[in-house]
């Protein structure tokens, strides 16, 4: 009998609900069998047992906005200097990374493939479980066309980094969204808005038609996926939310409008705070271009504020980070901001339940609840008291574990 017991744990289970005290938690088979509060329930002898006297035990953590082959801090140089093979390799390490930050899955929103998926399925490299989204789609000109404008040379469909193609009219959309799904994609991305890091458009820009649209929704719907849309605007959110997308990502500019829409049509927001903070910080010492430098001053600056409105307006809100290259580091920081407008649990609940939910596993992981898959950390302090303990991740988790696998062990 594979049995692991973790006792003596203060447990944040992820649901909300308020701490208990004195837990004792049993694994069996990688999954969880039942939660304990002062059991002395007479274990199998040959139990693993781990004391966790002084430590707080949570979901892992599930990021649902990353680009684990982002390994560059510009998107628009590491297209042009960096060959797949040198991206591939160099990614190994952020993907190992995020799993010590304590994020047990992912979901990557352009960059990843299915083999490295099947590649981490399979324990052949360490890091979190994957869901990933394939090539993106952009319009000409949008967010996942990096040319610059001294560029006339047709658009190529960008490998690795952030993975990208551009495509235009229903036609050409409906292609690429089945080309996504044949290659074995979980759910699909659109550029539906100006970004940061792209040379040809503003981050108030709204992107693609309404039917444009509704045909990648269409696709993704027939094969039992959903849609995801990069976008900033309130016209480029409410064009997204009624054509039935499922996930906004960033959200930057919305105001009430955008989240009334979102609301009615049942989005979920997944804000990326941490992207912004980090690249304001580094972006003069990392080299970002003045157009990217430009525009993430007038996201930084909304980024909150937008996210207080999602919350007044009862919009279900996630949790992604974004981050580029050498600052995916910052991942745990993304808790923190968003703490400082849903509190620090909140901001938990966001980065477990809510973000298993967005990927449809929500029966599977994001809750500390018996019939669960064990992904679990723990952290050495009370996070409901100081929420940066995951951002020193290096010395306050203690545990990680993935299905019931340890992986991270410094008790």
């Amino acid at each position: 009998m594979n049995v692991t017991v973790l006792k003596n744990l203060t447990l944040i289970d992820g649901t909300g609900a308020e701490p208990r005290e004195d837990v004792r938690v049993v694994i069996e088979a990688g999954r969880i069998r039942e939660t304990l509060e002062r059991s002395r329930e007479t274990l199998p002898p040959s139990a693993r047992v781990i004391d966790c006297r002084g430590q707080f035990l949570l979901p892992g953590l599930i990021d649902a906005h990353v680009h684990l082959q982002a390994v560059e801090p510009t998107l628009v140089e590491q297209q042009r200097r960096c060959l797949p093979s040198y991206v591939l390799l160099k990614s190994l390490a952020i993907i190992r990374e995020t799993l010590e930050q304590g994020f047990t899955t992912v979901r990557d929103c352009g960059g990843a493939d299915a083999g490295l998926r099947q590649a981490l399925a399979e324990g052949l490299i360490p890091g979190p479980r994957l869901f990933f989204c394939g090539r993106i789609l952009s319009q000409t000109g949008g967010h996942g066309d990096f040319r610059l404008a001294t560029e006339s040379h047709a658009p190529v469909e960008a490998w690795g980094g952030v993975a990208t193609g551009v495509y235009d009219g229903v036609d050409e959309v409906r292609r690429a969204a089945r080309e996504q799904i044949r290659r074995g994609a979980d759910f699909l991305k659109v550029m539906a808005g100006g970004g940061v890091a792209s040379p040809a458009d503003e981050i108030a820009h709204s992107q693609y038609s309404p039917e444009e649209l509704r045909a990648v929704v269409f696709e993704a719907e027939s094969a039992g996926k959903y849609v995801a849309a990069h976008c900033y605007s309130d016209r480029s959110i409410v064009l997204c939310a009624e054509a039935g997308i499922r996930t906004i990502e960033h959200g930057n500019l919305m105001t009430e409008v955008g989240a009334q829409a979102m609301k009615r049509a049942g989005c979920y927001l997944v804000p990326t705070m941490v992207t912004y903070e980090a690249m304001a910080r580094e972006g003069k010492r990392l080299g970002l271009p003045e157009f990217t430098t430009r525009k993430n001053v007038l996201a930084l600056e909304r980024a909150e504020q937008s996210l207080r409105e999602a919350l007044r307006c009862g919009v279900k809100i996630g949790s992604g980070s974004d981050l580029l290259g050498p600052m995916q580091v910052h991942k745990g920081e993304e808790l923190a901001l968003q703490a400082r407008v849903l509190g620090s649990m909140g901001a938990i609940v966001a980065a477990t339940r809510t973000n298993a939910e967005i990927l449809g596993w929500e029966r599977e992981i994001g809750t500390v609840e018996a019939g669960k898959r064990a992904d679990l950390i723990l952290v050495n302090s009370d996070p409901l008291k100081d929420i940066r303990v995951f951002q020193n991740y290096r010395e306050t988790i203690t545990l990680i574990m993935q299905e019931g696998r340890v992986v991270k062990h410094m008790l």
